[in-house]
């Protein structure tokens, strides 16, 4: 028989990718965190380079929707520079991603066996109104 302690997920910290985090933000638009890979004893790890990771918030129909993305810079002031064109372009691909998304969902068609999860779930596999075939 095994312990929970067992079942449990390893919680170490993987020393290899540790990073110093630094936020920069105008407090209004949005945050930039520039991620400076250390050591474990604190010191920069010259072996791999610093990111930028920029976050913001688009206000939709359904309330503020973060956005988070990376930004390609050898510096914070290229990060800034690049700040709202990359937003944009992570902007521009969550809403493809979304509509893809729906367009595949629009044009889901679900038989009886398929497992699709919704369905006539219970029903014995019978068929159901439609003839067995229901779109999600």
């Amino acid at each position: 028989m095994s312990s929970i302690a067992d079942q449990m997920p390893d919680m170490s910290l993987e020393t290899a990718a540790l990073v110093q985090e630094e936020t920069f933000t105008d407090g209004k638009v949005g945050a930039i965190r520039r991620m400076t890979p250390v050591h474990t004893d604190g010191t920069r790890d010259e072996s791999r380079p610093v990111t930028y990771n920029g976050q913001t918030q688009v206000m939709t129909q359904g309330g503020a929707l973060p956005l988070s993305f990376e930004i390609e810079a050898d510096s914070l002031e290229q990060a800034v520079e690049r700040f709202a064109e990359t937003a944009n372009q992570a902007l521009e691909d969550m809403v493809r991603r979304i509509e893809e998304m729906q367009r595949e969902q629009a044009t889901s068609i679900v038989t009886p066996g398929q497992g699709g999860g919704g369905g006539f779930g219970g029903m014995g596999g019978g068929q159901g109104p439609g003839g067995g075939i229901q779109l999600r």
